[in-house]
C-alpha cells in the first residue's frame, strides 16, 4: 500500500482530494519517418516513472498501467490492494533512431532504487516492485548484462529488480495518465513526501 494513508494508499488519498476528472492530454504521435518501439518498466509509482521517461529525448510517450499479474483488466484499487499480482508499470514508446533500448535501461536504473525489494521509496508491496519486462531475447540479454554491470560497479550490493518476460499490459484509468501534468501541485507534494528524488540522489549522486 502507499505509505501513510492506510489501505487506499498515498496516491489514492491524493486522488480523493479531487481534480481527477481532467481530460487526458493527447499522446504525442511518432514523428514521421521514425521507427517506434515499445519497452515496459516498473519502478514504483507509475505517475513518477511516466514523468521521468517523458523527459528523456527520444521518448515519444509513456503510458501508466499494470502488468505482471494474474487478473485480467484490473482496476487501480484492486492493484493497490495487492491482490492481483500486478506491478504499477509504464509502457514507453520511443524512437529507435534517437534512443536505444540499452540507453532506456541505463536511464531506468538511475531513476529507481534497485536495492529495494518489493517496494520503491515510501510505497511498499509487490505492486510497487521494480522490474524490466523484456519482449525478446535481445532485450533480455541487454537487461541481464546491465544488471551485472550495475552489481560490478558497486553502486548497490544487491539488485532486487525483476527481469522477466513481458506479459499483458493493462493501461491504467484515464485520470492516472499524465497525472504530473494534470495535477502538478498534488504530484509534486506526493513525489517530495515520498522521498523518491532524495533516495535517487543518495544512490546515484552525479552519475
Amino acid at each position: 500500500m502507499k505509505a501513510g494513508f492506510g489501505s487506499t494508499g498515498f496516491a489514492a488519498a491524493l486522488l480523493l482530494l479531487g481534480g481527477i476528472g481532467c481530460a487526458a492530454g493527447a499522446q504525442p504521435a511518432a514523428p514521421a519517418g521514425s521507427t517506434a518501439a515499445i519497452a515496459i518498466f516498473a519502478g514504483g509509482c507509475f505517475w513518477c516513472l511516466e514523468a521521468d521517461f517523458e523527459k528523456l529525448p527520444g521518448v515519444i510517450s509513456a503510458e501508466s498501467g499494470y502488468t505482471g499479474g494474474k487478473t485480467a483488466n484490473p482496476t487501480y484499487h484492486q492493484v493497490s490492494a495487492g491482490g492481483t499480482g500486478h506491478a504499477e508499470a509504464v509502457r514507453v514508446s520511443y524512437d529507435t533512431s534517437k534512443l536505444s533500448y540499452r540507453q532506456l535501461v541505463d536511464y531506468f536504473w538511475r531513476h529507481i532504487d534497485p536495492a529495494a525489494k518489493d517496494r520503491q521509496f515510501c510505497d511498499a508491496g509487490t505492486q510497487y516492485r521494480s522490474a524490466i519486462y523484456w519482449r525478446n531475447d535481445a532485450e533480455r540479454k541487454i537487461a541481464e548484462e546491465s544488471r551485472a554491470a550495475l552489481l560490478k560497479s558497486g553502486v548497490v550490493r544487491q539488485v532486487f529488480t525483476e527481469i522477466a518476460a513481458a506479459s499483458a499490459f493493462y493501461p491504467a484509468e484515464e485520470y492516472h495518465q499524465d497525472y504530473y501534468r494534470k495535477n502538478p501541485l498534488r504530484y509534486a507534494f506526493y513525489r517530495t513526501t515520498c522521498g523518491r528524488d532524495a533516495r535517487v540522489r543518495e544512490i546515484w549522486g552525479d552519475r
